[in-house]
């Protein structure tokens, strides 16, 4: 009798452990791809703060640089573990990913980012993106009223665009002698962004429409949203030569010529819904819009050094 329970408590405890183990496994793939998913967001975020540096003609200040990659990476990692309906749709290969996960990472990310900003005196700018992180995917609800940045026509496209120009442009604009290059900073890296996160509206719709969310591309279509997205295109390229004509910033014909043929392209190319995205189309998204200015720095690198 004895010998029987402890043989049906060792059997019933092998099993727990390998349920346990099987659990674990199930949810290890998922998460590594979730913590992987806003690594090059997050260096290409660095990099447009560093490109910052340069149209200020200001010397870029690296640690400056690293802090709000790391902040970036936190906020947009917190986005997509936080479960919302139009996620499950878009991102099926995160489902199952640690939660928990997750949080620990992108905090230790934004503690260290907000430690580096605070010292030189932008502690204000290290949490701009974590309170609207937070009201893009939470929202406040007091009573009846509920604001939640993502349900708007826009109005999620507008916020990330203000959200991300205004922290660009507050890290390097710290340090301009003048009000004028932050301002124009924050207009192109506002327009650039806005535009991009549009972009990726294209590919979510069946998510986004399931969900309730009415995107412009939802609501405008895809014409109309896409003709949009040129008009701002030509608009923020044509404040950017001006500046440079009227020496309001510095002349960098890499990253003006560069930014404007490659946004053309990937504004036609991507500004389209497809069912299901191939590893190819994927792998060109990626390098065209979050890779635009790895390539513009790199690019300028070997200008430069070609002319050295």
């Amino acid at each position: 009798m004895n010998s029987n329970c402890t043989i049906n408590h060792t059997g019933h405890s092998a099993k727990k452990h390998k349920y346990n183990y099987n659990e674990l496994c199930s949810s290890l793939v998922p998460t590594i791809k979730l913590l992987k998913s806003s690594v090059l967001v997050s260096f290409s975020g660095a990099l447009r703060i560093h490109i910052a540096f340069l149209l200020m003609h200001i010397s870029s200040v690296f640690y400056n640089c690293l802090a709000g990659g790391l902040i970036i990476y936190a906020v947009y990692t917190l986005d997509r573990a936080m479960d919302v309906e139009e996620d499950a749709a878009n991102r099926p290969e995160l489902k199952g990913a640690s939660k928990k996960a997750a949080l620990i990472v992108s905090l230790i990310c934004f503690l260290i980012g907000a430690a580096i900003l605070s010292a030189n005196g932008l502690i204000l700018i290290a949490f701009l993106p974590l309170l609207t992180g937070y009201l893009y995917t939470r929202g406040i609800k007091i009573g009846k009223f509920n604001l939640r940045l993502k349900g708007g026509m826009g109005i999620k496209n507008l916020v990330v665009g203000i959200t991300w120009g205004a922290f660009i442009a507050g890290i390097a604009g710290i340090y301009a002698a003048s009000i004028v290059a932050p301002l124009i900073i924050f207009l192109y890296f506002g327009m650039k962004l806005f535009i991009n996160s549009t972009i990726y509206d294209f590919k979510d719709v069946k998510g986004d429409t399931l969900a309730g969310i009415k995107t412009l591309p939802v609501v405008l279509g895809k014409q109309r949203a896409k003709i949009l997205l040129f008009t701002l295109h030509l608009l923020v390229h044509s404040i950017l030569l001006i500046s440079i004509m009227t020496k309001m910033i510095a002349f960098e014909p890499i990253i003006l010529v560069y930014s404007f043929i490659i946004g053309l392209l990937y504004i036609k190319k991507f500004a389209e819904q497809v069912e299901i995205e191939t590893k190819k189309r994927l792998a060109k998204r990626l390098f065209m819009i979050d890779g635009e200015s790895s390539t513009i720095v790199g690019l300028r690198t070997i200008l430069n050094s070609l002319i050295a």
